[in-house]
This record gives C-alpha cells, sequence and structure tokens, in this order.
C-alpha cells in the first residue's frame, strides 16, 4: 500500500467564489469553485490518486482493492468509508440547514447522517455564522419562521476570527456566512435539509427547494453549547507544534505546524489524512517521498509506520 496523493472534486454551487481557485491551485470549468473535497469516497464526487502505479483510480477503487486495513480497524466498524474532508468558500451565505442523526438519515435517506466540525481558515472583518436559536422555539415556530421571514429573527449569529473551530453535532441549525474560508471534517453524508435561503433562485432560475418538514423532525430547538476555541491541547517538538482542535468517536482534527523536520506514526487503528493549508514539505513514508503544497491532500494507508514532514507547512492532520 502506498502512500497517495488525491485529486479533489470541486462543486460550484451559487454561493461560492473563487479563493480556492486561485489560492490553493483548484480546477473547475466553472466561474466559481465553491466547495473541493479533499478525502472523499462519497457517490457524489470521489477522489482521484494522482501518484504511481495507481493513478487514475479512484480512492473507492484503491480502497475496495486494499480491504480495510487501508483503513484501520476504527473506520472498518462502519459499512463505508466514514469521512469527507472539504475546503469550502463562502463568498455569499449559505443557506440556513441542518443535518440529521444516523437513525433518522439511514431511515429516510439510506445513509449516515452528518457531524461536522469547521476550522476557519480566513474571515472578513465582521463574518459570523448561525449555529442554533437565540432562545428555545417551538416546532409551530420554526415551521413558520422557515417558511417567512422572520428566521433571521430567531437564529444564533456567532462572530468568527481566523483559527476558530467549532463542532456541529446532528441536529444543530447552522450556517456558513458570506465572507469566510474553512476547513470542514465531516461524516460521509451527503443528507443536508435545507431550511431558509433568503429568497434566493437556484441556477434553474427557480427558488431552491426548501425541507422544513424533515428539518422539523431533526433539529435541536435551543441555544447550541459553543466551546472556546482557545483553549486547546498543544503538543511542542523540536520542529513542530501540533494542537487538537476537536475530537469525538468519528474523528480527531489537529493543526500541525511544521518548521524543519518533524516525525508522526500512522498505526493499524486509522489511517492519516494530511491537507496542506500554507507553505510546502516532503511527505516520507516507508521508502516513498512525495511532494506536497498548499491546497494539497495525502492519504497515509493505516499501519504504514513512521512518516516524516520536512519543510515549511501547516497542514490540518485527520485521524478516526
Amino acid at each position: 500500500m502506498a502512500i497517495l496523493k488525491l485529486k479533489a472534486p470541486c462543486k460550484d454551487y451559487i454561493w461560492g467564489g473563487n479563493r480556492l481557485r486561485e489560492e490553493y491551485g483548484k480546477e473547475l470549468d466553472s466561474d466559481k469553485i465553491a466547495e473541493s473535497w479533499e478525502l472523499s469516497c462519497h457517490k457524489d464526487g470521489s477522489d482521484i490518486v494522482e501518484n504511481g502505479e495507481l493513478a487514475g483510480k479512484t480512492l473507492p477503487e484503491v480502497l475496495e482493492l486494499w480491504g480495510n486495513k487501508a483503513i484501520g480497524k476504527n473506520a472498518a466498524a462502519f459499512p463505508y468509508f466514514p469521512l469527507l474532508i472539504k475546503l469550502i468558500d463562502a463568498k455569499d451565505n449559505l443557506s440556513v440547514q441542518v443535518h440529521p442523526n444516523n437513525e433518522y438519515a439511514q431511515r429516510v435517506e439510506g445513509e449516515y447522517g452528518k457531524t461536522e466540525a469547521w476550522y476557519i481558515l480566513d474571515c472578513e472583518p465582521d463574518a459570523e455564522l448561525i449555529l442554533g436559536f437565540n432562545r428555545n422555539v417551538t416546532v409551530e415556530e420554526f415551521k413558520k419562521a422557515a417558511q417567512g421571514d422572520e428566521m433571521m429573527s430567531i437564529c444564533n449569529r456567532v462572530k468568527v476570527k481566523k483559527g476558530d473551530v467549532f463542532f456541529i453535532e446532528s441536529g444543530t441549525m447552522h450556517a456558513i456566512c458570506k465572507g469566510i474560508l474553512l476547513a470542514e471534517v465531516q461524516q460521509n453524508s451527503n443528507t443536508t435539509y435545507r431550511i431558509y435561503d433568503y429568497g434566493r433562485l437556484g441556477k434553474d432560475g427557480k427558488p431552491r427547494e426548501l425541507h422544513v418538514d424533515k428539518a422539523a423532525d431533526v433539529t435541536k430547538l435551543c441555544p447550541p453549547s459553543i466551546p472556546d476555541s482557545s483553549k486547546r491541547e498543544v503538543e511542542k517538538f523540536d520542529n513542530a507544534s501540533r494542537s487538537k482542535l476537536t475530537s469525538c468517536d468519528l474523528f480527531t482534527m489537529y493543526e500541525l505546524s511544521v518548521d524543519g523536520e518533524y516525525s508522526s506514526v500512522c498505526d493499524e487503528q486509522s489511517f492519516v489524512s494530511l491537507l496542506c493549508l500554507e507553505g510546502s514539505a516532503e511527505i516520507e513514508c516507508d521508502g516513498e517521498k512525495l511532494m506536497m503544497k498548499k491546497g494539497e491532500s495525502i492519504f497515509i494507508p493505516a499501519n504504514k509506520g513512521k512518516f516524516t514532514i520536512n519543510g515549511n507547512v501547516k497542514i490540518l492532520e485527520t485521524r478516526l
């Protein structure tokens, strides 16, 4: 099993901008790039291997070839590859939305629900998110607000800054608002219930579909719990620091900053995803070497052992 450099599929949703093209080297035949799916085995867009003998194959094809030993014991407990990692450029507001939990999503949609986490890479000075409600609301209030113009009056707005991290458990109403660039780690699901969309029209000139009844089934109708992003576990090394951004039973995210040489281990429990956020570095593992630069993603199969990063680089490291 080789370490893999992955080419991400990109999406041109109406709210997207062009920072992923201009700053991260993403490519798409459209006038905007809203998202790039940096680690994806999803049917709506899978990564393509760029290096070695497996170049041109999709990540799902490679993992099918390698078997569960490539994803590790933790991921093998799921019926399909459990994670999806994205870069998201919100030039405009995303819809106010919610994702169902596993039980509801599997019963109604045939796939897992979605718990996710956001790491703010950059934002405009007054940028904000919508997270939950500013007070407890009833189902009737929720539906009325979603179908009228009162939704913004009951949303909880949160100012954001570069480096903030938000954990969005399934059932939490949320929206990324304009002027935010972020990395997202989520369950491998594309099920989204759109609650409110500012009266916008889609590419077809018609209002985009809302899913208010399903959203009412799964949304927590209360204010959220927002953790303090400044309180993080930080490991210090000779040439690196590793900060735990968030952790749950689905994934653990780290910000890894390296200036020089740094080594870690990929054990039998989980694969390691390395997404380059700034700079460039050489990744060496089991005699293989790959260069990575800003916007590139590398997948290290489980149980590959020691790997070394050599360069000046900031990385989003994700393990299950």
